[in-house]
Order: structure tokens, then sequence, then C-alpha cells
């Protein structure tokens, strides 16, 4: 499911020209699909992983909405990507986000 997500993830940004507004939209998952980023942005408890950390922490609030969220979260913490409510997204966006990241787990963006 990892590997579905961080595939489908490349596919959906190329498929966005540089001046696509769903490039923000998508910026926070850049994090999901890089763990070294991730590891670095954790380290310096930036902005972007704590709009993350949000993200996670409203799948987690969401699942019954999103059932495949479930076992995509699960390989999260496997990694040690752990929601955590900091307040920083808007709802819209983290609404956004999710819808997004069930679209991929849909296959929507595998070619």
């Amino acid at each position: 499911m990892y590997r579905v997500f961080c595939e489908s993830y490349q596919n959906f940004i190329n498929s966005l020209d540089e001046n696509n507004c769903r490039l923000e939209i998508a910026k926070p998952l850049e994090l999901i699909a890089n763990i070294d980023k991730y590891i670095q942005e954790e380290k310096k408890q930036s902005e972007l992983f704590k709009r993350l950390c949000d993200l996670i922490y409203f799948m987690k609030e969401n699942v019954e909405r999103f059932p495949k969220l479930k076992a995509f979260l699960w390989t999260l913490s496997s990694r040690n990507m752990n929601g955590k409510k900091y307040n920083i997204a808007k709802v819209e966006e983290l609404e956004e986000q999710t819808k997004l990241i069930n679209s991929f787990l849909k296959l929507a963006y595998w070619y």
C-alpha cells in the first residue's frame, strides 16, 4: 500500500504543471513519499511536518468515512509517522488532502 501511495503521488505531481494550485495542497504528502525528508522536517519541527501531523490525525479521525485509510495509517505508523493535532492546517485543506490520498489508494493515479 505504501508503494502504491508513493508511485501514485509521483504520478500525480508529474501530471500537474508547476503553477497548479493543487501542488500546494499536496506539499505535506511529499514527506510521506520521502522518509529522509520526513526525518529532516521532524527534527526541525517545521510547519510542513506539523501540517502532515495534522493530516494524519485528521485521517485517523475520519477512517469511518474513508475505510481504505485504515491499512494505510498502519503502514505510516510502522514507519514512525504518527499524527498529532497542531491545528495549523485548515479543515478544508485536510479534507482535500484526505480525498487525494484516498484517490491514490483507489489507484486513480496508478499507471
